[in-house]
């Protein structure tokens, strides 16, 4: 008998990326059991990314729960004539604060480790970044998520105050 899975169509869409994979150990009376902790970024390099950890016994059980707990968590991230942000942004999860500003055309993208994941998925082509306080992986990635969540377009901005973007 063949067991039948529902694929989610966005899965298709996203693609991924581990940004962490460690392994956590828990000392009990019976001595110590290993498990998989991973961290997974997804993206469709078109403003939708997302980011998810996952814990289990084996290694591609993690990234699979994690892989799943990044799909749900997708947002729309606001991206400037397919390239960059609209203006600069900060986010801050723990010690981990990270900086993200506009960069002209052909720049690239100028961050590392997992600030570099998480905005290369998400489609921006031409950014600064930088990352300040604690270096840990997945806060930094958090972080630099926050910052992305954070900036608004100027149309946006427009609608929230009532007014056409022209007026601004």
């Amino acid at each position: 008998m063949a067991r039948t899975q529902k694929m989610d169509p966005k899965k298709k869409l996203l693609e991924e990326k581990v940004v962490k994979l460690k392994r956590v150990t828990k000392v009990t009376k019976g001595g110590r059991h290993f498990r998989f902790s991973a961290t997974v970024v997804v993206g469709n390099r078109k403003g939708l990314v997302g980011m998810g950890t996952g814990k289990a016994n084996e290694v591609n059980d993690a990234i699979a729960k994690a892989s799943k707990a990044a799909n749900k968590n997708v947002v729309r991230v606001a991206i400037e004539a397919n390239r960059t942000i609209p203006h600069e942004a900060s986010g801050k999860v723990g010690r981990a604060v990270v900086m993200i500003k506009p960069a002209k055309e052909g720049t690239g993208v100028i961050a590392g480790g997992a600030a570099r994941a998480v905005l290369e998925l998400a489609g921006i082509k031409d950014i600064v970044s930088k990352s300040l306080g604690s270096n840990t992986q997945v806060n930094v990635a958090k972080a630099t998520l926050e910052a992305l969540k954070s900036v608004r377009t100027p149309a946006k901005i427009a609608a929230l105050r009532g007014k056409k973007v022209e007026e601004l």
